[in-house]
């Protein structure tokens, strides 16, 4: 209940601005299509995609590269660093309050996954067809993402 009028009441009137938040949206070429890579959370163990705080001297596409090394042991190829999207979600900070964050979301196409990685002990990993991914993750605009991802790199690519 209190979560509720939180979200509803006390946060707009607080009016509080987003943080922003860059992440990984990492993918390869499937024998039955485009597959995407999730990773689950640390805490909750929920499936997301790759993401973190912006890093000072980094661009967005750079902090994108560093959250997929760390938290999923990506190896990028060189190609397709494209911002695709951006969806907003309610992180949990200290204390427990949710915060409003965008997430800028950049394609980034793997040429491997590497064993060693430095959270490979706190966390799992998965590759997804797009469409089952939308379906695993939950936030609502990250599941738009998802499934319109072959359209939205396209789009982007041709920008």
């Amino acid at each position: 209940m209190f979560s509720r009028i939180w979200n509803n009441y006390l946060a707009p009137l607080l009016g509080r601005p987003a943080r922003v938040q860059l992440a990984a949206l990492c993918h390869r070429d499937g024998a039955d299509g485009p597959e995407v890579l999730l990773i689950t959370s640390r805490t909750t163990r929920r499936w997301i995609i790759p993401k973190g705080w912006p890093v000072a001297g980094t661009d967005g596409a750079g902090t994108a590269l560093q959250e997929a090394w760390e938290e999923a042991g990506v190896k990028p190829a060189d190609t397709d660093r494209i911002r695709i999207g951006r969806y907003r979600y309610n992180k949990i900070v200290n204390g427990g309050l949710p915060v409003p964050t965008d997430v800028y979301v950049y394609a980034v196409k793997v040429e491997a996954l590497l064993d060693s990685f430095p959270e490979m002990a706190e966390r799992e990993r998965a590759w997804m067809s797009p469409e089952d991914a939308a379906r695993a993750v939950d936030e609502p605009e990250l599941k738009a993402i998802l499934k319109d991802f072959p359209k939205r790199i396209e789009d982007a690519r041709r920008r």
